[in-house]
């Protein structure tokens, strides 16, 4: 049986086991980083991963409105969490919500063995109806200078399909131009690179702030990250917008949707929604 086959079969039992026995809307395809190692400065490494809210909330908003999630890594493999989003302070203190929507992530079909994104590109992007990228810091590993990941970015632009990236998950946006690759490690060595045809350029967007990123950075005792995301994304072309540190804050600009920081995640969530019914709505019925 096929990796397709047996992910149809899972999302079936997945369907049954959460309620869902309404036909579903549609797919959403799920991109998530295959690594959980960060590289910092002076060649040190953090422990990171999907930060569980940020990946839990609009997942099971997605799945009470009847869409089928299909998960997709570089490599195909099984996503890592960050250890210290399992934490009730993303969840409004409420550990007993925090436990809920960390099954709903684990009973996710693929969790443990997702599609890659080659395997979704020599497939049929059509059927997806929406793109959704979670954060934590492990995006900024693998998803900000991958062509392959540029090339689906691509397909869900060119169809006008929901885009929706939350906290550091906008940075895969950067894989969208000419050279990802190029344009990362220019970044990492501190220099400042020119994006090439950028397919976000002059986009409005959010993604994690300096001032939280600085945050996170003080509690990693006097190490530092290779490159600020914010600054990575004004640098290349992106029409950035903040609100304070820790308030959810969602940027819409045609078919992209970002989100600030982990507590954007149901406003996001809801965005999300919104756009993937209002695509769905018939011609001649207006928005």
């Amino acid at each position: 049986m096929t990796k397709m086959s047996r992910l149809a079969l899972a999302v079936a039992s997945t369907l049954l086991a959460t309620g869902a026995h309404a036909a579903p809307k549609g797919e959403v395809l799920v991109l998530l980083s295959s690594e959980h190692q960060l590289p910092l400065q002076d060649g040190k490494r953090y422990a990171t991963g999907y930060y569980l809210n940020e990946f839990g909330v609009p997942a099971d908003q997605l799945l009470k409105a009847g869409y089928k999630l299909v998960l997709v890594t570089p490599k195909g493999n099984a996503p890592s969490v960050d250890q210290r989003s399992i934490d009730p302070s993303y969840f409004a203190g409420d550990a007993v919500e925090m436990r809920r929507i960390e099954k709903v992530v684990q009973g996710l079909p693929g969790i443990d063995d997702t599609l890659s994104v080659k395997e979704v590109l020599a497939g049929d992007l059509g059927r997806y109806a929406g793109l959704f990228i979670p954060g934590g810091h492990a995006p900024l590993i693998d998803l900000a200078n991958n062509p392959d990941v540029g090339a689906l970015l691509r397909h869900f632009h060119q169809a006008g399909k929901p885009t929706a990236a939350i906290c550091h998950g906008p940075i895969a946006l950067l894989s969208a131009q000419q050279d990802p690759a190029s344009y990362q490690s220019a970044l990492a060595r501190g220099e400042k690179p020119a994006a090439t045809d950028w397919l976000y350029k002059g986009y409005k967007m959010t993604i994690f702030s300096d001032p939280e990123e600085q945050v996170f950075e003080g509690s990693l005792k006097d190490q530092r990250l290779l490159f600020y995301p914010a600054n990575a994304m004004a640098m290349a072309g992106g029409d950035m917008g903040y609100a304070k540190a820790w308030q959810p804050n969602v940027v819409v600009d045609r078919e992209l949707i970002t989100g600030q920081n982990p507590f954007s995640d149901k406003a996001l969530a809801k965005v999300l929604l919104e756009k993937l019914a209002e695509q769905a709505k018939p011609s001649g019925q207006g928005i």
